[in-house]
């Protein structure tokens, strides 16, 4: 007997967990490039092929033809990686559908910034500039900002989403675990570990590590300021020590879900979508905010 793979948050099937979407055509598409579905290059030293626009073209052509160019709405959303690489294909997608088709994205957890590390380097850029270089990947980022800028630093979602014509929900935490851990203070940068509890579990944090933090989260909304001015945008940062909450049930739509205002995420997402109302919620900084689901790691990091 085939097992049943159960889906939570935006994927579940249950009206009571999640209200607008769950009797939609719903697919996962598997993330197997490493690049975000952008690259497109060989690199002859290490005998690879990265072929991640391919994956993607060869994902939206299967998906048409079984019915998807017939669809009166379509949301392209992603996760982490996802995310960014709904910001990139987000004007892509639009171009897939008839003009009377209802095409918007939502990129969750996708909003990595271009930030000075615990160490005063650039771990992020550096990291992205080898994925665009290896993979190939400048050719495929938006030519709106190639143009004013390089290849890595379109890679980054700050200096793009202000480009981009189709209706775009940005949904972050304003201290994202996963940018903190590999982005604000991994090993390289912090060698002594004088970052380790605090990245491990945020109540371990001292003043200066929060005072560090807060300015992250300053940075991250005003990189937003101009995206969120639009009103056919949506915006959701709230002040939680998480990364991803559309597809876990108990960030996307529960009892307890995380708040900004009185609205869950689910509820915001499905408001703006259907024009309901607008969203522009940015939550107030650490530690106000007492609905959120805050990861705490067991593991090594």
């Amino acid at each position: 007997m085939e097992k049943q793979i159960q889906f939570s948050g935006i994927l579940s099937n249950k009206p009571e967990e999640n209200p607008d979407f769950y009797n939609w055509n719903r697919v996962k598409v598997r993330y197997c490039d490493g690049g975000s579905f952008l690259g497109e290059s060989y690199n002859e030293a290490a005998g690879l092929y990265f072929r991640g626009q391919r994956i993607w073209l060869a994902a939206m052509e299967e998906l048409l033809s079984n019915g998807m160019r017939d669809a009166s709405q379509a949301l392209l959303s992603g996760c982490s990686a996802g995310g960014l690489s709904t910001i990139f294909h987000c004007d892509k997608f639009r171009a897939l559908f008839s003009r009377s088709t209802n095409v918007k994205c939502l990129a969750d957890a996708g909003l990595f910034l271009d930030s000075v590390d615990v160490a005063g380097g650039h771990t992020m850029r550096s990291f992205f500039g080898d994925v665009v270089s290896l993979q190939g990947a400048g050719k495929y980022l938006p030519r709106t900002c190639t143009a004013r800028m390089d290849a890595t630093s379109c890679f980054f979602p700050q200096n793009v989403v202000g480009n981009i014509q189709t209706p775009l929900f940005l949904l972050n935490t304003a201290y994202d675990v996963w940018q903190l851990q590999q982005s604000l203070a991994p090993k390289t940068a912090d060698p002594q570990g004088y970052w380790k509890e605090c990245k491990m579990n945020h109540a371990n944090c001292n003043s200066y590590q929060l005072q560090f933090l807060q300015g992250f989260r300053d940075q991250m909304i005003n990189a937003v300021k101009e995206f969120s001015s639009s009103g056919k945008n949506g915006l959701y940062i709230n002040s939680c020590f998480a990364h991803c909450q559309s597809e876990r049930q108990d960030t996307w739509y529960a009892s307890n879900s995380p708040l900004i205002g009185n609205k869950r995420i689910a509820t915001a997402v499905g408001d703006w979508f259907f024009d309901r109302s607008q969203v522009d919620a940015v939550d107030c900084a650490y530690p106000c905010d007492s609905t959120c689901h805050h990861i705490v790691f067991r593991g090594r990091v």
